[in-house]
């Protein structure tokens, strides 16, 4: 189970979820629980909260990317926060739902948080 204060950043945040509809804000906070699990079973508490804060400032942006890009329908905003963020996931090309632009990014995130917490 996890401790409080490492679900806390994540759950207590509402900056995390905010200009998103209900469907990406949950897969959004349910990616970042299931990252913070993998990270409490694999490191020491305090590096767990500190990467749990990591993937809590990357989440915000990832959020605010979908916000821009779909609920604004602003392409030029949303590319300027991916080249600011270095995101370097492949960008939409056309609108997209904004259920399954979270979905892709997020599947796009994990793979590169997975592989490189096998690599150290």
């Amino acid at each position: 189970m996890l401790s409080k204060p490492l679900l806390s950043p994540i759950l207590d945040n509402d900056n995390l979820t905010r200009g998103l509809g209900d469907p990406e804000a949950r897969v959004l906070v349910e990616w970042l629980v299931e990252q913070a699990e993998q990270l409490a079973d694999s490191v020491a508490e305090p590096h767990a909260r500190a990467e749990v804060g990591r993937l809590c400032r990357r989440g915000r942006a990832i959020g605010r990317f979908v916000f821009l890009w779909c609920h604004q329908g602003d392409p030029g905003a949303a590319c300027q926060l991916a080249a600011a963020e270095r995101f370097n996931w492949p960008l939409p090309c056309t609108p997209m739902d904004p259920c399954d632009l979270m979905l892709g990014i997020l599947t796009w995130e994990g793979e590169r948080e997975n592989s490189g917490r096998r690599e150290e």
